[in-house]
């Protein structure tokens, strides 16, 4: 991961660049910034600068020794904390466990979210974290004398799934740290750090990508047609996990929004017959895509919902859809949307515990002429 590769973010790669020429590396640094921005990619690609033997004036040089190996996320000085479950095995779960899954998530999609790692782990729901056994860890690594850096870096990701026990132990590091040794926290949320360590850290405030930068890297990264990259770059409110989920999901997206007009326009007239072969329709469809049909439905009432309200600018709309909501937002109105999301979240409901689908997507069409007449 070099600097280049990372969508936007200019400010702080200048910020993180210019602390390596004016030696001036903090040697514990808080990453804080939502998934989707790019605090993990940015952790990456500062480490690999700040590692690289040959380094070009605004990135690493990605040839010589080092950078191949941090490319491939197995350099002898870097090391990883990130959250983990219970190893099937019973073996000691610490991140070392994992070290093999986590240089595939990581070659996969630096930009992954706490969610995608639980599924590369195959969690079975069981949530991950940071034990206590990771503290000796990380206390047995960094007692060690670096192999071929001039530093030990030590990038720890998710440090607010920590368990105290733990945070203790890493306290005493940041506070009595080992020579030449650097620490570099990726957080999400910093209200779940201890007090005691966010004080003794460095904030790199990690901001949503601009529109422009997202639009542009968009282009650049999976080759869309500027038409189709600005609109997705307007809906990701500057987050690039938002913005490949649009790209993903493009195909269910229409499908969804075809879905979702003509169940209104059914539900709205009250034709019985004709909202019994959208039923039958739907039906087909299959459990996933019905619950991702109804989440799409909740979203839409709300933007319709906004739009009512005379606030477009907080609207994320395709151009389709802002289309059909120009007439349709009339009818979703503080009185009566309560009503329709709540028949939505009833409907997914029903269908995440496999009722029938036919019954419940009539029940909720009957129920949305009663409310959109309101």
């Amino acid at each position: 991961m070099n600097f280049s590769d990372i969508i936007g973010q200019n400010e702080i790669k200048n910020l993180l660049i210019n602390s390596v020429k004016q030696n001036r590396i903090s040697h514990a640094q808080l990453f804080l910034g939502e998934e989707g921005y790019g605090s993990l990619p940015l952790a990456l690609a500062y480490a690999k600068y700040i590692m690289c033997t040959n380094r070009k004036e605004n990135d690493s040089c990605g040839e010589c020794a080092s950078c191949k190996k941090i490319e491939k996320y197995q350099h002898p000085d870097l090391h990883f904390v990130f959250p983990v479950v219970t190893p099937k095995n019973k073996s000691i779960p610490v991140s070392d466990t994992f070290i093999k899954e986590w240089r595939e998530f990581l070659t996969d999609n630096p930009y992954g979210t706490y969610n995608d790692w639980l599924n590369a782990l195959d969690s079975e729901n069981a949530q991950a974290i940071i034990r206590v056994d990771e503290g000796k860890e990380i206390i047995k690594k960094l007692s060690l004398k670096s192999y071929e850096s001039e530093y030990k870096i030590m990038i720890i990701w998710f440090p607010e799934k920590m368990n105290q026990q733990t945070a203790n132990k890493l306290l005493k590091l940041i506070e009595e740290p080992p020579e030449k040794t650097l620490f570099f926290l990726v957080s999400q949320n910093s209200q779940q750090i201890i007090s005691t360590i966010l004080s003794r850290t460095q904030l790199v405030k990690i901001k949503r990508i601009s529109e422009e930068e997202l639009f542009k890297g968009l282009i650049e990264k999976h080759q869309l047609s500027e038409d189709k990259a600005r609109q997705i770059s307007r809906l990701s409110e500057g987050n690039y996990t938002n913005a490949k989920e649009y790209i993903e999901s493009s195909v269910d997206a229409e499908q969804n929004f075809e879905y979702f007009v003509n169940m209104m326009r059914l539900s709205y007239s009250g034709k019985l017959i004709e909202i019994i072969k959208w039923v039958d329709e739907i039906a087909k469809a299959g459990r996933e895509k019905q619950k991702a049909f109804l989440a799409y439905g909740l979203r839409m009432v709300r933007e319709n919902l906004m739009l009512n309200q005379k606030q477009p600018e907080i609207s994320r709309l395709m151009d389709k859809e802002l289309a059909f909501a120009e007439k349709f937002s009339a009818f979703i109105r503080f009185e009566n949307s309560p009503y329709i999301t709540g028949e939505l979240n009833t409907a997914f409901m029903h269908i995440s515990r496999n009722a029938n689908a036919k019954v419940v997507f009539l029940d909720l069409c009957i129920k949305l002429n009663k409310y959109l007449r309101m």
